[in-house]
């Protein structure tokens, strides 16, 4: 709930109303948020997942999810792009290998496709058992290499927690039950909005 109450200050929200609840019946699809507009239904938010962060920061960026799948189908389409977000969750210390074989099949950057105002940037970002800054930075190793040995420029890197069954976790419920919850949304909004920040900075100094 504080991340909500957070978000309302600092946009500086002032016909809006946060408050808590009791179970709504969907209690194995929490964490849960609801909004209520007036004259219009309820809309129920539940089971906060990767996906979701990867949904803040395509909503903050302005950008497109695509699956692993999808762009290999169609690696023209990743050319397009100036700044390409590569996330997923972590199984054995580094990323789905859906996505590192993707990483494999990307071309490399030529550099006559750079500029200095609007290189080619992609950032990286996880959900994890266990998080922190060394451990994200571990996760993120074999992803990282395989995009910069393409001459891609990894700006920046987000990891959360996640909710985990692997291996043994599955027999006893798992673990992080409920993350990526409403805070760690918030600060992946944060993120998505400083990286933007930032890019636009480096083009007003580049000009």
């Amino acid at each position: 709930m504080s991340a909500f109450m957070d978000e309302v200050e600092k946009r500086n929200l002032s016909d809006i109303f946060v408050m808590t609840s009791g179970c709504a019946g969907l209690c194995s699809r929490e964490p849960m948020a609801t909004v209520e507009i007036v004259k219009q239904p309820p809309v129920k938010y539940v089971d906060l997942t990767p996906e979701k962060v990867a949904k803040i920061f395509a909503q903050v960026l302005g950008a497109q999810i695509r699956s692993p799948q999808d762009i290999s189908l169609n690696l023209e389409e990743i050319q397009r792009y100036q700044l390409i977000g590569f996330g997923s969750g972590i199984y054995g210390a580094k990323h789905y290998e859906s996505l590192l074989d993707l990483a494999d099949k990307l071309p490399m950057v030529s550099s006559r496709e750079l500029t200095p105002v609007s290189p080619r940037e992609v950032f990286i970002f996880s959900t994890a058992a266990l998080t922190g800054e060394s451990k994200a930075s571990d996760d993120h190793k074999a992803l990282r290499n395989k995009l910069e040995s393409k001459g891609y420029a990894v700006v920046d890197e987000f990891q959360c927690k996640g909710f985990n069954t692997n291996s043994f976790l599955k027999y006893i419920g798992g673990m992080n039950k409920n993350r990526p919850n409403a805070e760690d949304l918030s600060n992946a909004d944060d993120f998505a909005r400083n990286l933007m920040k930032n890019r636009q900075r480096v083009k007003v100094d580049d000009k």
